[in-house]
């Protein structure tokens, strides 16, 4: 196919997508609120409930993160700390995950990261959220990653959305520009460094 037909081609599916996601915006703004309890998470400052960690927004976004052990997590660790100026304007924004505190601290400081991070290790939070699955303990489980938004109104806590994270989704764009590629990602995988 000439260069020019394949362009029109791939532009007419990106205004479907286009469509799928302002159908999926409309779903989403319907949706009924899902409760929650105000957790308790750690941090290397002390505890913090789910409810203080809003700040002055009322919308909360939180990543589900697998911890330093995953790489995957970690380069979407690394796009959101790129855009955290723009999130943090829009809501709080906060990357959760079940390494200690500590373990946050130094691996945020070699990565560079400024974004808040909080330890749920020792809380049921990731699996009351649906981000653990322990038949997965031989591919990298038991943690899953994703994303959990949540709104506080007065005192009560409530889920209003959650995606999975992972390859080729709508959180990373490195997957997107390998789309462009000719050969798309071609088996890539992210690493801690590149030499």
């Amino acid at each position: 196919m000439h260069y020019a037909e394949t362009t029109q081609k791939l532009n007419e599916y990106r205004a479907r997508i286009a469509e799928l996601r302002a159908e999926m915006r409309e779903i989403q703004a319907s949706i009924e609120p899902e409760a929650v309890g105000d957790y308790e998470f750690s941090t290397p400052d002390g505890p913090i409930t789910l409810s203080a960690l809003f700040g002055r927004h009322d919308s909360l976004i939180m990543i589900h993160n697998m911890g330093a052990r995953c790489r995957y997590c970690t380069l979407w660790a690394d796009g959101f700390n790129g855009l955290l100026d723009h999130l943090e304007n829009r809501a709080a924004f906060v990357v959760s995950s079940p390494d200690s505190p500590d373990a946050q601290q130094k691996f945020s400081e070699i990565r560079g990261w400024r974004f808040r991070m909080v330890s749920h290790e020792g809380t049921s939070f990731a699996d009351d959220m649906g981000y653990r699955d322990d038949s997965t303990q031989d591919t990298g489980g038991p943690w899953q990653p994703g994303v959990s938004v949540f709104k506080k109104s007065g005192d009560r806590v409530e889920r209003v959305s959650d995606a999975s994270l992972g390859p080729g989704d709508d959180f990373c764009v490195a997957w997107h520009l390998f789309d462009l590629l000719p050969e798309g990602p071609a088996g890539w995988g992210p690493q801690y460094r590149y030499d």
